[in-house]
């Protein structure tokens, strides 16, 4: 079963889903990818679950800029790969970022061949938005590159942690 919550944020609604304990999917309204993620599942609305008020807290403390409370439990679904970069995602502190082609070094220094396209078509399809930070992921040259989000709503994202676009 999978539970749904919405979210009023400065940048849009956002959904949240769990499986009834962990966070596995936050997606900004009009998110490419979003209705393949939860596709052909039956979801109930459920505000009410402890990771979604968890979930809260920390998005509240977000977009105030006060001090992070502690993440919820996340499970997002993917392929190994995908688990990796995610993985490397939650490593970039707030307020900085990496490009593509770092995090295929980082990988391909863990034996795992990554280029800068597929660790690109990872962070893409990242469901968990925000708390798995994919927005502080730029191009080669520090410029702003796709966001399944929306462009506008990265540079939001990184403004609000106070990296200059």
């Amino acid at each position: 079963m999978t539970y749904i919550a919405i979210y009023n944020s400065p940048i849009g609604l956002l959904y949240l889903a769990s499986d009834g304990s962990s966070l596995i999917g936050l997606w900004i309204e009009g998110q490419k990818y979003f209705s393949a993620s939860i596709q052909g599942e039956s979801a109930q609305i459920h505000p009410d679950l402890p990771v979604f008020q968890q979930t809260i807290l920390w998005l509240d403390a977000y977009f105030a800029k006060e001090p992070l409370p502690v993440m919820p439990p996340l499970s997002p679904q993917g392929s190994p790969f995908r688990q990796s970069v995610w993985e490397l995602l939650m490593d970039i502190p707030y307020g900085q970022t990496s490009t593509y082609g770092a995090i295929s070094r980082l990988l391909q220094r863990r034996g795992i061949s990554a280029s800068a396209q597929a660790v690109g078509g990872a962070v893409g399809h990242n469901p968990i938005s925000i708390l798995i930070p994919c927005h502080r992921v730029l191009g080669a040259n520090g410029c702003l590159t796709g966001y399944a989000g929306g462009i506008e709503k990265k540079k939001f994202l990184l403004n609000l942690e106070g990296v200059e676009c």
